[in-house]
Formats: structure tokens, C-alpha cells, sequence
């Protein structure tokens, strides 16, 4: 297969890897994130919780996958992300652990307040990792400061980590994380109104509808933020060439994140079908249609993901400091070998994940009760 065809598939299955985890493993956050305010008592809070409890630790095959695959995909990335968001990623790593225990100790000790703690330690949890995500993208969106010498050895160009740190926090990123919470937010708000019935139904309906109206209007906002923002535009790239980040020129321009758009104007129906997405979802959910709001939700966050991949094509990690040493998905793989072989096993076992998959869901499916948890208590978390 040729070189730059595998490497253009490279670049949609990791798309599709994240994808797959914002939809999965983003429901059972955004259930996290709502379950200490949309659950009134004890039993409602179980309720919620014991909805993704059966799933939230196999959706994170997801975000593993991922990382291995940019890993093995694109060692560059992976090197220089990590490198340069090692406080971020740290930061998510570590609320992240926080869940496991949240899950499995909280029902342990039939006590008020023990219960509460670990209410809001899966609340920081579920809320804090999406949030990041979001800041994530937004960096990539502006660049990174850093480059490589010439030798080849990655340098950063922050004057130190805390401050490399703070300089992640600026207001467009913020607004991508916003955005990132917005959405997770919301997608758990369907899938608690799909798993649930009376009074947390209603108030998991509630929060659906606010956060699906608010990831419309802040993924509006940060669409008007890129025109004003600088985007990059690379020449001298070889899709067929050795993975060389410095043999290409690149150009800073004001607005050029939209000229992908202007070029294949085709791709203009990715931030539509983003918009049409919440908006759908909204809609069904305002019937009492959960399952399709929750399809719709789906759709709207694979756009939302889509959306930033499209504008910044063919980049994949653009640096602020020195725009030639930005990496693209043409000049930062790994072999054509090692692709050839990471798709073999990619063809082989992604099927199986999704059949698993949904094959707990199905065992799983049904609505979950205050009084149900109530009946059988040690049943449940």
C-alpha cells in the first residue's frame, strides 16, 4: 500500500480512537459530572452512578488504544505532546485514578458524609479530564512552543514547566475545554435520561437540554475565535517522504485554520453535522426520545472532534515558537512497515472491541430504579 495512503488512514483511525472515547467513555463521565446535583438522595445517586459502573472501566480501552496508537503511530507526536503537556497530562492521569476508588468504595461504608467525599471525588473525576481534553485541543489549535535542533532533538521553548503550564490556560483554550465539559456534560445527561425513570429522569432531562443548548452556543463562539486566531499553511510537503519535520516550509497567516474550507468547501459539512448533532439531540430529548437524542449526541461530538482535525489538516502538533518544526501527519510516522502492521492488527481486533462492546450494553440495558437499588442494595454500588 502506498506510504501516504497509510498514513492518511492512520490519521482517520486515530480520529476514530478518540472519537470512540469521547462518545463512550464521555457518557460515563458526563454522568459523573451530573450525579451529585441531578440525584436528590442516597438511592437516586447509586441509581446514576450503577447506569455506567458495568462499563466505565472497559470504555477506557478507548482513550489506552489511543494513546498506544499515536504512540506507535506517531512517535513524534507522542514524544513532543508529552513532553510539552507533561503537567496537563499528569493532571488528567490523576484525576482520572481518582474514579476506580470513587466507584468501588463509596456504597462500601453506609455513612453520610463518606458517601458525599467520594460523590465529589467521582464529580473532580469525571468533570476535570474532559475539561483538560478540551484545553488540550485548543493548544494544538494555537501551537505549542517548541522545536527541534538539527539533530533532531526536541526542544521546549518555555521558560519552565510551571510557566509552560500556564501558558496552556489562554482564553480560546479555556473555551475548547468548555466546550469539551459542555458536550460530555450533556451526552450524560441523555444517557441518565435514557437509564432512568421519574424525578432523576426529569432532572437528568433538564441538564441534557441546558448542556446541549450551551455546546451549540460555545462551539459557535469558538468558531468566530479561529478567524482571529493564526493558522498554518505548510508547502514543500511530501506525503511519500521520510518522516523529516524540518524539510518543509510553513507560512503564519491570521484565519488560515479556515482555508481548508475554502479549498474543499465539501468539508464544511463537518461542523455542520456538529451543529445538527446537539441540535437533534436536543430536539428528541425534548420528546422524551432518549435513545435517539442519545445517537445524535454521538454524532454531534464525533463532529465537534472532526471539526478541529479538518481545520488544522494535514498538521497534527503545530508549534508556536517555530512554525517549521511543526509536525504533519506527512512527516512525523512511523514506517511504512510499522503502519502496515499496526492496520493488520487494527483490522483484526477493533471488531472484536465492538462486539464486546455492545454485547455488555445489551446485557446491561434497562432502567435503573431508586427503588430497584433500594430492593437489592448489595446488588449494586
Amino acid at each position: 500500500m502506498d506510504y501516504a495512503v497509510l498514513r492518511f488512514i492512520w490519521w482517520l483511525l486515530i480520529g476514530v480512537l478518540l472519537i470512540g472515547f469521547m462518545v463512550m467513555d464521555g457518557h460515563d463521565m458526563g454522568v459523573g459530572t451530573l450525579s451529585p446535583f441531578v440525584g436528590k438522595t442516597d438511592s437516586e445517586r447509586r441509581a446514576a452512578i450503577n447506569s455506567v459502573a458495568p462499563h466505565w472501566d472497559g470504555n477506557q480501552v478507548w482513550f489506552i488504544t489511543a494513546g498506544g496508537a499515536v504512540f506507535a503511530a506517531w512517535p513524534l507526536v507522542y514524544a513532543t505532546s508529552f513532553s510539552m503537556l507533561y503537567i496537563a497530562i499528569l493532571a488528567v492521569l490523576w484525576t482520572i485514578f481518582l474514579r476506580a476508588p470513587a466507584f468501588d468504595y463509596r456504597s462500601k461504608v453506609n455513612d453520610v458524609q463518606w458517601r458525599s467525599l467520594w460523590d465529589w471525588v467521582l464529580f473532580i473525576g469525571s468533570a476535570v479530564p474532559p475539561l483538560l481534553f478540551g484545553v488540550a485541543f485548543g493548544n494544538v489549535i494555537l501551537g505549542i512552543p517548541f522545536h527541534f535542533d538539527d539533530s533532531m532533538r526536541l526542544v521546549s521553548d518555555a521558560t519552565s514547566p510551571l510557566s509552560g503550564f500556564l501558558h496552556l490556560l489562554s482564553p480560546f483554550a479555556l473555551l475548547c475545554g468548555l466546550v469539551s465539559l459542555s458536550m460530555i456534560t450533556a451526552h450524560g445527561g441523555v444517557y441518565l435520561s435514557l437509564r432512568t425513570t421519574d424525578d432523576l429522569q426529569k432532572r437528568s432531562k433538564r441538564a441534557a437540554l441546558i448542556f446541549s443548548g450551551l455546546t451549540i452556543v460555545l462551539f459557535a463562539l469558538a468558531g468566530l475565535y479561529v478567524v482571529f486566531i493564526n493558522g498554518y499553511i505548510a508547502t514543500n510537503l511530501n506525503p511519500n517522504g521520510e518522516s523529516d519535520p524540518l524539510a518543509k516550509t510553513v507560512v503564519v497567516a491570521s484565519g488560515a485554520w479556515l482555508n481548508n474550507y475554502a479549498n474543499y468547501p465539501a468539508t464544511i459539512a463537518v461542523p455542520v453535522v456538529a451543529f445538527l448533532g446537539f441540535l437533534l439531540s436536543w430536539i428528541y430529548t425534548r420528546m422524551n426520545l432518549f435513545g435517539r437524542a442519545f445517537i445524535f449526541s454521538s454524532v454531534g461530538m464525533a463532529g465537534v472532534v472532526l471539526t478541529a482535525a479538518v481545520s488544522i489538516f494535514p498538521f497534527v502538533l503545530p508549534s508556536s515558537s517555530s512554525p517549521s518544526s511543526s509536525l504533519t501527519l506527512w512527516d512525523a510516522t512511523s514506517s511504512k512497515h510499522t503502519l502496515e502492521l499496526m492496520l493488520i492488527a487494527a483490522l483484526i481486533f477493533t471488531p472484536i472491541v465492538l462486539t464486546y462492546t455492545s454485547w455488555v450494553y445489551k446485557i446491561m440495558r434497562g432502567k435503573l430504579t431508586a427503588a430497584k437499588i433500594e430492593e437489592d442494595s448489595k446488588a449494586y454500588y
